[in-house]
């Protein structure tokens, strides 16, 4: 009876990908980068916890946010903390910021003058 609880509240990859706005391959892809965790089989056919959707939401959002698959993952994991990531980021951000600012100020002609590339 357990089994059948857990199957009736599984979904198919098609599920999925309709509940969460994904395509069947990124879905695919995240479970084989370990993103997702991997699927239970019924008859061959991928099942999914029903948690898999908000877990494609966070990932979504987490990828519009900039973050890279392996801090996705590591998030996603319990490795690291939300705010550990972001500050990371923020930081990483500001030296682009940085960087730029000044690109935008270059008047090097040839980039091999440019100290911003040395």
């Amino acid at each position: 009876m357990l089994v059948k609880v857990r199957l009736m509240s599984s979904l198919s990859i098609g599920e999925v990908a309709r509940k969460s706005g994904r395509a069947a391959s990124a879905i695919r892809y995240y479970e084989s980068v370990g993103l997702l965790p991997a699927a239970m089989r019924e008859n061959g056919r991928r099942r999914f916890p029903s948690t898999a959707v908000r877990t494609l939401h966070v990932i979504d959002i987490a990828r519009r946010a900039g973050l890279p698959l392996e801090e996705i993952k590591a998030l996603l994991d319990g490795e690291e903390r939300l705010d550990t990531i972001a500050g990371r980021r923020l930081q990483t951000l500001e030296d682009q910021r940085v960087w730029l600012e000044h690109a935008s100020r270059c008047t090097c002609a040839p980039l091999d003058d440019c100290a911003l590339f040395a």
